[in-house]
C-alpha cells in the first residue's frame, strides 16, 4: 500500500507518539509498503531509508492557531499526491484514517481537572477554562475532526477512549476500531542489564539494598507527580519503618525542568529519598536500573511508558485513567488505584514492591502480558483498518 503519515515533528528521541511513528514506519517498509511523512520537522537517521518526505513550512504563530495552519498545509500536499491510504495523528483533518494517540481533547480537559487536589481548585480551573483560547479552539478543531462528513474511520488504542468518543462524539461502533497501542520489544535488549542497571543506579546514588520506583513524564502534573511525592512521604512514615531508614529511592525522569517538584520534596522531607534526574536519551536505562514503575496518571489514553516497563519486566502502579490499565491483571503485574490522591492507597502498593519476592512474582506476570500483545500484534490489527479504509476510499 501507499501510505501518507501526518505529523508535524517526527523526531522519535523524544519518546511518545513520535517514536511510535517511527517503529510503525520502518515495520511498514520492511513489508515494501510505500510510506511517506507530511510534516515539518524528523530525524532522518532514525526513520526507513525508503521512507518519502514532504517537507511543509515550519508553523508559527499563537499555540491555538498552530495546529490548524498544519493541518490546513496538510491538506494542500496531500491534495497534490495520490495515496491509498492517509492517516493523521493528532490535530488534523480530511485524512482517511485518524489515530488520536492522545486521546480527545474534550476528555482530556475533564480529566485535568482532576490533577486539583481539592473541589474549589477544580472549580476555578473549570471556570478559567472558559477563557482560554487553545481550548476553545482545540474544541471546535475536535468536532472538525469527527463530526464532517464522510466520517474518517477512527482507530482508538483502549477501549476507555472508545468510551470518550461515544460518550462526547456519538460515534458510532462501526466507525471506531480499538488497536491497543503496542511498543517494539526489540529496542529493550536484556543482554548488558546488570552492567546498565550498576551504572545507572550509582548515578541514581541508589545503594544495591535499596527499591528504586521509577516515575517517567514529560508533563508531571498530569502524570501525578505531586501526590506521588506525598504518596513517599506517606511511604517513609509507615509505623514498620519508626526508627529506622527505609531502603527506597524514587527517581524522576523526564522533563529537565523539575525545580518545583525538587523544592516540594525538600518541603516534605523525602529529599534524601528523591533523584531527579531529567531527560534520560536511552530509557530502557531507567527501566532497567529501577524496580517498579510508578504512574499516577490523571489522563492517558494508552500509557507508553507502561508498555514499555512490562516490557522489561517492570511491575507497575498506575490509576484507572490509563487506557494501558486495561492490559493489568491486579495485583499479578501491579496494582490500579482509583484516585492519584489518595496517598495512602499509593503508598500501600509502592510498600508491596519493596518486598523481593513479591517483585520477583510480579516481573514474570509483566513479561506475560508483554509478550501476549506485541508490536507484530498491533501491527497486523492496523493493517486491517488500513485495508479497510482502502476499499472504502476506492468504493466511495
Amino acid at each position: 500500500m501507499n501510505l501518507a503519515f501526518c505529523y508535524e515533528s517526527v523526531l522519535p528521541a523524544r519518546g511518545g507518539c513520535e517514536t511510535y511513528i517511527a517503529d510503525l514506519a520502518h515495520r511498514l517498509a520492511a513489508d515494501r509498503h510505500q510510506v511517506h511523512l507530511y510534516a515539518c520537522r524528523w530525524d532522518r537517521s532514525a526513520l526507513p531509508a525508503s521512507m518519502q518526505f514532504h517537507a511543509l513550512p515550519a508553523v508559527g504563530g499563537p499555540r491555538f492557531l498552530r495546529p490548524w495552519r498544519f493541518g490546513a498545509r496538510c491538506l494542500q500536499e496531500l491534495a497534490q499526491n495520490r495515496h491509498d491510504v492517509s492517516i493523521g495523528f493528532d490535530k488534523t483533518w480530511g485524512q482517511d484514517v485518524l489515530y488520536p494517540q492522545g486521546g480527545l481533547h474534550a476528555a482530556s480537559a475533564a480529566h485535568n481537572l482532576g490533577k486539583h487536589a481539592h473541589l474549589w481548585q477544580r472549580l476555578l480551573a473549570r471556570t478559567a477554562k472558559r477563557f482560554d483560547l487553545a481550548h476553545w479552539s482545540f474544541s471546535l478543531l475536535e468536532r472538525r475532526q469527527y463530526l464532517r462528513s464522510p466520517r474518517p474511520i477512527i482507530v482508538v488504542n483502549s477501549h476507555m477512549v472508545r468510551g470518550h468518543f461515544e460518550r462526547y462524539y456519538h460515534v458510532p461502533a462501526q466507525d471506531l476500531f480499538v488497536v491497543r497501542s503496542a511498543v517494539d520489544q526489540g529496542r529493550f535488549p536484556e543482554h548488558d542489564r546488570p552492567r546498565r542497571r550498576q551504572e545507572w543506579r550509582q548515578q541514581w546514588q541508589a545503594q544495591p539494598h535499596e527499591t528504586v520506583g521509577l516515575i517517567a513524564a514529560m508533563n508531571y502534573r498530569l502524570k501525578g507527580l505531586e501526590p506521588l511525592l506525598y504518596a513517599c512521604r506517606r511511604l517513609l512514615q509507615r509505623s514498620e519503618f519508626r526508627g529506622r531508614t527505609v531502603p527506597f529511592r524514587l527517581a524522576v525522569v523526564g522533563d529537565p525542568q523539575f525545580g518545583r517538584y525538587e523544592g516540594l520534596a525538600r518541603r516534605l522531607g523525602i529529599d534524601k529519598h528523591v533523584h531527579f534526574v531529567g531527560h534520560c536519551a536511552e530509557m530502557r536505562n531507567a527501566y532497567f536500573a529501577a524496580d517498579f514503575l510508578v504512574h499516577p496518571t490523571f489522563y492517558d489514553p494508552c500509557s507508553l511508558v507502561v508498555l514499555e516497563a512490562l516490557a522489561c519486566g517492570l511491575p507497575v502502579i498506575t490509576t484507572r485513567f490509563n487506557g494501558a490499565a486495561e492490559l493489568l491483571h491486579p495485583p499479578q503485574e501491579g496494582y490500579v488505584i482509583d484516585d492519584p490522591h489518595d496517598h495512602d492507597q499509593l503508598a500501600w502498593c509502592m510498600m508491596q514492591f519493596l518486598d523481593t519476592g513479591r517483585r520477583a512474582v510480579c516481573s514474570q506476570a509483566c513479561r506475560r502480558a508483554a509478550a501476549a500483545w506485541t508490536f507484530e500484534h498491533h501491527y497486523q490489527g492496523l493493517l486491517q483498518v488500513f485495508a479497510e479504509a482502502a476499499a472504502r476510499k476506492q468504493a466511495a
